[in-house]
């Protein structure tokens, strides 16, 4: 499945690179793939996409809806499976959840608390030596 997703990733992002898709909204944004995700069965990809700088990914999307069955041919063509999957997209929201995890890690909350830790464990520490 990770192979096969990775191939559809390249071939995808391929094409979207070399501009094959005629589309207003797709000719003014660069687009990434960053992640494809397959079903058990390859019957269905999942294609993960960003818009660079994250923004219209609502249009982006809807774009490359319209679009599908275009990129659905292109894939085929460029990955030799024995069925070609059905194509959905989705916004890739990695990024989104890394910026959150950052902000919690740097919260006063959990600096305040990973402080408490190091104050508490180095006395303890320094205690039994």
């Amino acid at each position: 499945m990770l192979r096969v997703a990775e191939l559809i990733r390249h071939a995808c992002a391929e094409v979207l690179s070399r501009g094959e898709i005629n589309d207003p909204v797709l000719e003014t944004h660069v687009v990434t793939v960053p992640r494809v995700k397959m079903s058990p069965d390859l019957k269905l990809a999942t294609l993960f996409v960003m818009p660079l700088g994250g923004k219209d990914a609502d249009s982006v999307i809807k774009a490359l809806d319209k679009h599908r069955a275009f990129l659905r041919g292109e894939i085929a063509r460029k990955v030799n499976l024995k069925f070609a999957p059905d194509i959905r997209f989705k916004v890739d929201d990695t990024f989104d959840n890394a910026s959150r995890i950052d902000a919690l890690l740097n919260s006063d909350k959990v600096r305040r608390d990973l402080d408490a830790d190091e104050d508490g464990s180095g006395e303890a520490a320094s205690g039994s030596a």
